[in-house]
């Protein structure tokens, strides 16, 4: 009997670690599937521009994007598919769903020119892609780029991050108390965690950055984005 027990303890031992590298496995790969780095942000932001340096490395003159654009960026050893989407209200959802399942990373960039105008609906992308159920279980990392700061009106990342943070605390607030009717039941909208307490970037559930940078719009003019490809280095 006693033999009976042991040799029961072992083969229990061993399906249970059995399982753990099964599903530790699951996760490697899982992890290592998502290559993808979406771009996002209102139109004119520069992200069309960025991912031209990005990818090619150079100027290339660029338009208002109906459709996205897929490249590779290459530094080393480290691969990433950089997707550039559209800024147009009716078109960003559909490619950000379309591509967020593959997401390791999202680069919300900002035009820091003209924050303070489109702040309103700066703030609503982002807190729907924030709330974003699938990048919430993925973990996925969230990088706000500050473009154009070369420009002497530009407001800096630190400044963004506080007016962000307020403008995403009253959308909260607003959003915790709308409900909607959804066959009958009555459910809430998505939310960012916890509306007890003021809503922050430092306390959030994602692991969110900020950086700063200039892609010129000019064929001779210089660009920084090494903040970027740092980061991009840092979640490879």
């Amino acid at each position: 009997m006693e033999s009976y027990n042991y040799f029961r303890e072992i083969s229990i031992a061993f399906l249970v670690i059995l399982l753990t590298i099964v599903f530790f496995l699951i996760y490697k790969r899982g992890k290592s599937s998502r290559r993808g780095i979406i771009l996002v942000g209102l139109c004119d932001s520069g992200k069309t521009l960025i991912f031209s340096q990005l990818i090619h490395k150079k100027y290339i003159q660029t338009f208002t994007s109906i459709k996205d654009n897929v490249g590779g960026f290459v530094e080393g050893d480290a691969f990433l598919k950089i997707i550039d989407i559209p800024g147009h209200e009716r078109l960003r959802y559909k490619f950000f769903d379309e591509h967020k399942l593959s997401a390791r990373g999202i680069v919300f960039v900002i035009d820091s020119l003209t924050f303070v105008q489109d702040l309103k609906d700066a703030a609503e992308f982002l807190y729907n892609i924030l709330s974003d159920d699938i990048l919430t279980r993925n973990k996925t990392n969230i990088l706000i780029l500050c473009n154009k700061q070369d420009q002497t009106l530009a407001k800096g990342s630190t400044a963004i991050r506080s007016i962000l943070e307020k403008e995403l605390n009253t959308l909260q607030m607003t959003k915790s108390r709308q409900v909607e009717s959804v066959d009958g039941k009555i459910s809430k909208k998505s939310s960012l965690g916890n509306n007890e307490h003021e809503f922050s970037f430092q306390n959030f559930q994602l692991n969110v950055e900020f950086a700063e940078c200039f892609a010129n719009h000019s064929k001779n003019g210089t660009s920084d984005i090494d903040q970027l490809k740092k980061w991009l280095l840092k979640i490879a």
